[in-house]
């Protein structure tokens, strides 16, 4: 990886997601995890402020290690500690139905093999176990769709591979999870950018 996409980009991201509003997303997401959890994309631990307690073991998968200092002073701050567990979503090196939650934020939208990494995430989960998601990708407006197809390439190349037209729900239920609660609406900012999808996914 090169400097910018390992060393500056996951700061930058970092930084971009730390808005009031989307702290509250993050401390919604993992409101109701527990037991062993893993985070697909844990980057700088942006969510380890909202862990509950009840979460027993965290791993971590993420392919941006130069930010895992950042990481490890919130993991101290909350008196918690990570198990990390490879670079690639898309190999988790975690046996079969080892976890009970996975939290993704922000990270189906880059993986580039992102049908894989969810299989590999329904693979890890233990039966009843669930998936957490916060993305964005495509929207449902047909201008903004044609205008997140047509600037792909170049947001792709500027933020580490990230897809803006990536239909997230149909993903995760091509995965074989069955989604129970979903929502989807624009961020503030762009619109291209910014329709976020929301939900929960159970094996």
């Amino acid at each position: 990886m090169g400097v910018y996409t390992d060393w500056v980009l996951p700061r930058l991201i970092d930084r971009v997601l730390d808005t009031a509003d989307f702290r509250e997303i993050r401390r919604t997401q993992v409101a109701e995890i527990d037991g062993r959890v893993l985070e697909v994309g844990f980057g700088a631990g942006a969510n380890v402020a909202f862990l509950p307690n009840t979460v027993r073991h965290l791993y971590a998968v993420d392919p941006a290690t130069s930010v895992r200092g950042i990481a490890d002073r919130r993991l101290r701050a909350r008196g918690m500690s990570v198990e990390y567990v490879g670079l690639d979503g898309a190999r988790l090196e975690l046996a079969d139905e080892s976890v009970d939650h996975v939290v993704s934020t922000m990270t189906l939208c880059t993986i580039p093999d992102v049908e894989r990494a969810l299989s590999e995430i329904r693979r890890v989960l233990r039966w009843g176990g669930r998936l957490h998601f916060v993305d964005h990708g495509r929207s449902p407006d047909p201008v903004v769709a044609r205008r997140q197809r047509r600037l792909n390439g170049l947001h792709g190349r500027l933020f580490g591979g990230c897809h803006l037209d990536r239909d997230i729900p149909a993903l995760v239920r091509a995965s074989g999870l069955t989604i129970d609660t979903y929502s989807a609406d624009y961020m503030a900012g762009p619109k291209v950018m910014g329709f976020l999808y929301r939900g929960v996914a159970t094996k």
